[in-house]
């Protein structure tokens, strides 16, 4: 059985050799990567990212982070390209070709019918000297000095080069487009990042018969009825002309208890927590969770422009909805 220390000590080494991968490719950050940029933000259509075996699989990774941070793009296997999917190809596009060597056999068939149609090619090579770079318009370098793999054979740090070059273009290009939280949660509408970015509070919130609300008169004991019978833990008060003038929650239950008020002969407007923390329409579920966070409570009131609740919303809300 092999040494857990031997096993601890082979993985130790693949991560230092590929972080000495990563620090070199800061000299690659050049004016050709500045062009390669220029080129995308130019790009009329799309980005046509292409690559064989491992770099396949990273270009297939590059194209699903530059569509999902504001540049179109997709994946197309080049060996498939041959047999009709370079159709999908137009002239108002950019082509990424991805190849180590630089000499990948399926890309450079290709190429001579995408340099009739007049696309823009990006080279990521580990060959500046090789036939698909310099057949490129511009030639972005993921030399590495070695890699990972003992044999100096399994593309490893090569293809970590790679992945971290495409980051390098996705992020230069999201920020020159000024690319927003919202654009992005646009594009990830499914799973808890798009609720997250995407709901809004007036999602949330309980309306109508499902409000909470008492007046500042009402005794103490009756509006602990109105609080259980809608499960939010809080209520409402409002003044005579339905304008929200204070809350009271559990949080507050709890503390008339400590300072032993008679609940039977309090009004609810004596002990309520006044000029309460509020919302208005359309503001983001996220910010509201920030807030209620901020200022450690569990329940919000959205109100309208005079001032009245329209609706109420709580932490197990949040949780529910999958913003929490």
């Amino acid at each position: 059985m092999t040494n857990p220390s031997q096993l601890r000590q082979w993985g130790r080494q693949v991560i230092n050799v590929e972080i000495e991968a990563l620090q070199g490719m800061q000299q690659y950050i050049d004016d050709s990567f500045v062009a390669a940029c220029q080129q995308m933000l130019a790009c009329q259509g799309k980005v046509i990212v292409m690559g064989m075996g491992k770099s396949g699989h990273v270009g297939n990774k590059i194209a699903a982070t530059l569509a999902s941070t504001g540049t179109p793009a997709f994946f197309v296997h080049p060996g498939e390209a041959s047999h009709g999917d370079l159709g999908m190809l137009t002239e108002q596009d950019v082509v990424i070709a991805i190849s180590n060597s630089g000499e990948a056999r399926e890309i450079m068939t290709l190429m001579p019918v995408i340099r009739r149609l007049g696309i823009p090619v990006i080279a990521m090579t580990g060959s500046p000297d090789s036939t698909l770079a310099r057949l490129a318009q511009v030639h972005l370098c993921i030399k590495v000095e070695q890699e990972a793999c003992p044999l100096g054979l399994a593309p490893t740090s090569s293809t970590t080069a790679t992945l971290v070059m495409g980051d390098a273009l996705a992020v230069a290009l999201l920020q020159a487009k000024g690319f927003t939280a919202d654009d992005f949660a646009l594009s990830h509408p499914g799973g808890a990042l798009g609720r997250k970015l995407l709901m809004r509070v007036d999602d949330l919130t309980h309306t109508g018969e499902q409000l909470p609300c008492v007046t500042e008169q009402m005794p103490l004991s009756q509006a602990l009825l109105e609080i259980s019978a809608k499960g939010l833990g809080m209520t409402c008060v409002i003044d005579e002309q339905g304008r929200l003038t204070g809350i009271f929650t559990d949080g507050d239950l709890r503390r008339v208890l400590d300072a032993r008020v008679e609940i039977h002969s309090s009004t609810i407007g004596q002990v309520m927590t006044r000029d309460p923390i509020t919302l208005k329409d359309n503001i983001l579920a996220a910010e509201a969770l920030k807030l209620m966070e901020e200022r450690k409570i569990n329940g919000l009131v959205r109100i309208d422009d005079q001032a009245r609740p329209v609706g109420a919303l709580n932490m197990m809300d949040m949780l529910k909805a999958g913003v929490l």
